[in-house]
């Protein structure tokens, strides 16, 4: 970790004279004015991280980012270093800046936080993976999978319509108590078809999410959800991918245009500059295929079978095919299982840095307080 800021205001003059000759009042009122000044300083510096408060509390990242550069103590031997003293940064404040990372439109801007907190020495986990992508087999045929994993390769794929484990007996429980309902003469198809409908146009214009939040009710699911978004978090993190946020809510997730019931956004520098100069190369390729199926591995790595994930799946396709030349089917499953393969892997590694996480998400804490969560566990395991 990294040792945060101190004070470095001038020491007081010793106040230890012998009792053989009696101070000048002139003498004892110039001794009086460093103590003033020094009061006067911890009011301004009280104030002024009242203004960092007030940034991270807004979002508003650029102004956030430029107070913690602005107290940063300048290099030793440097003109400022003698011009002025550093701010004292109170433990743990400078980890707030990501808090303000959310509603950042620059996501250059949201790498530049993690970087200056990765500089200080805060966060010391952030892309220690990072080159985990060259390890390993290219060839992963669902027995390699199994050996690797110990699990089947249908238990690492989402499932469709959400009819998967315990759901399918609340259809059957559901469908039960319908037919119930009618032999009492209780007639509710009228009812029935209102509700399809309504389930259908939520599906079809708002991508399912009046019954995703709905569903998050359930503790179970809500459970699965957390431990799948961890997955994301934690890979992304751990592979040096600035993350701008964990959405939970599917109305919030709407508004910010992701698809599915919630979502992880994080970035990957190298992999924009890349596919703005019309090139992929495999590495980075490599890191976002991990990144986008650490969620299945986290849910395979808990419950021991993957049911989230089809929008992941669907991102995926998406990409294969706009690659040149694109991959063909039997490509697109072998970098499938490759990818869950690693990410769990990965995830096994980090066990407990993984549940730390799905803990704080689950608390409701701040991307921030979920962050060092994962730094202490890391720590911890060292």
């Amino acid at each position: 970790m990294a040792t945060t800021a101190s004070s470095s205001s001038p020491p007081l003059a010793s106040a230890s004279s012998s009792g053989h000759f009696l101070p000048c009042p002139r003498r004892r009122s110039r001794r009086a004015r460093p103590r003033l000044r020094l009061r006067l300083r911890a009011g301004s510096s009280l104030k002024e991280w009242g203004d960092f408060e007030d940034a991270v509390r807004s979002r508003d990242l650029p102004r956030a980012l430029r107070f913690l550069q602005s107290v940063e103590p300048p290099p030793a031997g440097s003109a400022g270093a003698v011009a002025r003293a550093p701010l004292p940064v109170p433990p743990g404040r400078d980890w707030e800046v990501l808090d303000a990372c959310i509603d950042a439109d620059d996501m250059r801007l949201v790498g530049r936080a993690y970087q200056f907190l990765a500089d200080r020495g805060v966060l010391a986990g952030f892309g220690k993976c990072k080159n985990i992508v060259l390890e390993g087999p290219r060839e992963v045929t669902p027995t390699v999978l199994k050996e690797m994993t110990g699990l089947e390769a249908t238990k690492l794929a989402p499932k469709k319509w959400g009819l998967s484990g315990s759901s399918s007996y609340v259809l059957i429980g559901f469908l039960g108590g319908v037919s119930y309902l009618l032999t009492q003469g209780v007639d509710l198809r009228p009812n029935l078809a209102a509700i399809l409908g309504l389930v259908t146009a939520d599906a079809m214009f708002l991508g399912g999410t009046c019954a995703a939040q709905i569903s998050c009710f359930w503790p179970p699911y809500k459970r699965r959800i957390l431990v799948h978004e961890a997955g994301h978090l934690l890979t992304a993190y751990l592979m040096g991918c600035p993350i701008r946020g964990v959405i939970l809510d599917p109305f919030v997730a709407l508004r910010m245009g992701i698809q599915g019931q919630a979502g992880t956004q994080f970035w990957d520098e190298k992999m924009e500059k890349e596919l703005a100069d019309g090139r992929l190369s495999i590495t980075a390729f490599d890191r976002y295929c991990m990144i986008l199926f650490a969620g299945i591995a986290a849910e395979a790595l808990v419950y021991g079978e993957a049911e989230g994930g089809e929008n992941d799946e669907n991102l995926f396709r998406s990409l294969c095919i706009l690659l040149d030349p694109p991959l063909s089917v039997a490509q697109m499953a072998n970098r499938a299982r490759w990818s869950v393969m690693q990410s769990y892997n990965l995830l096994k590694w980090h066990k407990k840095a993984h549940r730390a996480a799905a803990k704080a998400l689950e608390s409701g804490y701040s991307l921030s307080t979920v962050i060092r969560r994962i730094e202490e566990a890391i720590s911890s395991d060292r």
